[in-house]
């Protein structure tokens, strides 16, 4: 209000305006100023590694994606009835394109979110539970509204590692969202959390209430890397 009052007060004028018009552009100045500073501030606390929309992801590459369903969930109902998505595909498939998509549509209805990777996930619940502090971080977590875990099964945790990320979904089950991307099948998921019992327990949480796509297919980055090496090629381009 402060950097726009001049202004707008040197147009109301001009145009005659009565002044509870004036005050009505000023305060609406306000409210777009303060909601646009709130938004980019939420999504700086997702963490986001790049910012990646829709606009940009190719949804034929992927025949088994159902487009009009994805795009359904940037409405968020899903968050605001506590449900998860899981992603299910082999690598460079667009997992991670899709689950930043979605976390970016939840940040713009006002939700909180937070992106990290599966494993940089359960090395902050090692440290902090090494540090005395596992609660306090246990507590921010359980703030957001959508926490979203990339790349689950690329890497294998320990023992204690697989109980702590075990916790955070159990914590979150029909409280708070999940949003999960994997490479392996949920039949391989022992392999990440180190046993049967706690794969049945946690999946059967997961998926109690989620909406499940695979996304299996030729990897985008192998697709434009021939793609580039065709436009390098004269003799493949003919």
């Amino acid at each position: 209000m402060l950097a726009e009052w001049e202004k707008l007060a040197r147009e109301a004028a001009a145009k005659n305006e009565p002044y509870e018009n004036y005050l009505l552009r000023l305060t609406e100045a306000e409210v777009t100023t303060r909601s646009a500073n709130a938004l980019s501030a939420r999504i700086r606390a997702a963490g986001f590694p790049v910012i990646k929309d829709f606009d940009t992801f190719d949804f034929a590459a992927i025949p088994s994606l159902p487009k009009q369903k994805v795009l359904d969930l940037t409405r968020g109902q899903w968050v605001e009835q506590h449900s998860n998505c899981c992603l299910i595909g082999n690598a460079g498939t667009g997992k991670t394109h899709v689950a930043i998509a979605l976390g970016l549509a939840i940040c713009r209805l006002g939700e909180r979110v937070r992106f990290v990777t599966a494993a940089s996930l359960v090395t902050q619940l090692e440290e902090a539970q090494q540090q005395h502090r596992l609660d306090r971080l246990l507590g921010q977590l359980d703030r957001l509204d959508l926490l979203i875990i990339d790349e689950l099964g690329y890497l294998s945790f320990s023992r204690s590692g697989a109980e702590l990320l075990f916790q955070v979904f159990a914590d979150r089950y029909e409280r708070r969202s999940v949003l999960v991307t994997s490479n392996l099948a949920f039949s391989e998921w022992g392999s990440v959390f180190q046993g049967d019992r706690m794969t049945a327990a946690l999946l059967d949480r997961l998926t109690h209430r989620c909406d499940i796509f695979e996304m299996n297919g030729e990897s985008y980055r192998f697709r434009e890397s021939m793609k580039t090496k065709k436009e390098k090629d004269p003799k493949k381009r003919k």
